[in-house]
């Protein structure tokens, strides 16, 4: 099969014909129809994640169709499945009550495991694997991949935000936007935080009630002046020590900050410990999104309660997956690439 190998870090990916994968017993291959690129993956790319090496397939937000199924598989051949970015064992503690997303035994393809920057991809423990809805196009369902279920999740279950309430997004990457489009649905006031006007602008196209132009504001003062006191919820999309402490300083007492964003490199920061503390405020990480939620997600957005039509900037093919991971290292436009085209 064809894929787009991690030769050197920070270099064009190597575009390959490699031994198509071994269909797991307790899982399936899917013929990749759809891969989002996303910002882990250029984590990944430059160096910054220690399971990435030479060698390494990229590609965690995809879905497909079963080409080849296990024989403990209950999927069958044909069937058009999403699959979450980390595929639980099912039987951890963390599995058994419902935090699928926190399994001590996980696999994520793309880091320590083949993932789908190729024609193909194999998928163990597919008790994950979710059926796609009939009217879903596969560029969408990539281009929902990670982002969108991260963002559901950092909202219904970290921050647990109600109607009415002020949510901070900083950043406009996938995770950003998705922010955005549900805590919309959701009834929330939001306030949307980059340093690209043309991002600021696509965000208040899309609800933003409020924006914030990091490189020519105090980000904090601005958000407590915007929210008259701060907001109750701050989302941190990038993972950098800036955003995270613009978070934590811009929310109101009491407030929940969530960190979405994965930090780089060995993950340290200094954050503003004194802020926590004098504001009472909870401190949330999060990561990905237990499969069971999954299927009401697609549900909601199958009978158009909230449009994730804007997450989908462009299609490109695998030769491209390149160009769009070596644009993340400065600003960059609206939206998120999905790669559509595998094959020559």
């Amino acid at each position: 099969m064809r894929a787009a190998v991690v030769r050197e870090f920070k270099e064009d990916l190597s575009i390959e014909t490699v031994a198509d994968p071994e269909c797991p017993a307790n899982g399936v291959v899917l013929e990749v129809a759809a891969c989002g690129v996303c910002r882990s993956d250029y984590h990944g790319w430059t160096g910054g994640h220690p399971k990435v090496q030479n060698g390494s397939i990229l590609g965690h937000e995809y879905c497909g169709t079963v080409v080849e199924a296990g024989v403990q598989s209950k999927h069958k051949v044909g069937e058009r499945l999403i699959a979450p970015f980390i595929l639980a064992c099912g039987s951890c503690p963390s599995c058994q009550t419902g935090v699928s997303n926190a399994c001590a035994d996980q696999i994520v393809p793309g880091f320590g495991t083949p993932g789908a920057y190729a024609e193909y991809v194999a998928v163990p423990f597919d008790h994950n694997l979710v059926h796609l809805p009939e009217t879903m196009t596969p560029a969408l369902a990539a281009g929902l991949g990670c982002r969108v279920t991260t963002a559901w999740h950092a909202l219904t279950d970290r921050a647990a935000v109600a109607a009415g309430e002020w949510v901070a997004v900083h950043g406009t990457g996938g995770i950003g936007l998705s922010v955005l489009l549900l805590a919309k649905m959701l009834g929330c006031q939001v306030v949307v935080v980059d340093v690209v006007d043309e991002k600021l602008e696509h965000a208040v196209r899309h609800g933003a009630d409020a924006t914030v132009n990091a490189a020519r504001e105090d980000v904090a003062e601005a958000i407590r002046e915007i929210t008259k006191g701060g907001a109750q919820v701050s989302i941190e999309a990038l993972g950098i020590e800036q955003t995270t402490n613009a978070s934590i300083d811009c929310l109101a007492t009491l407030g929940r900050h969530v960190q979405v964003g994965m930090p780089s490199g060995d993950g340290l920061m200094t954050v503003n410990m004194r802020g926590i503390y004098t504001k009472q405020l909870s401190f949330y990480g999060t990561r990905g999104m237990p499969s069971w939620k999954y299927p009401r997600l697609l549900d909601m957005i199958e009978r158009g309660d909230v449009d994730i039509n804007p997450m989908v900037a462009r299609e490109v093919k695998l030769e491209e997956a390149s160009a769009e991971l070596r644009a993340m290292s400065g600003p960059t436009s609206p939206g998120t690439a999905v790669i559509t085209e595998f094959s020559v």
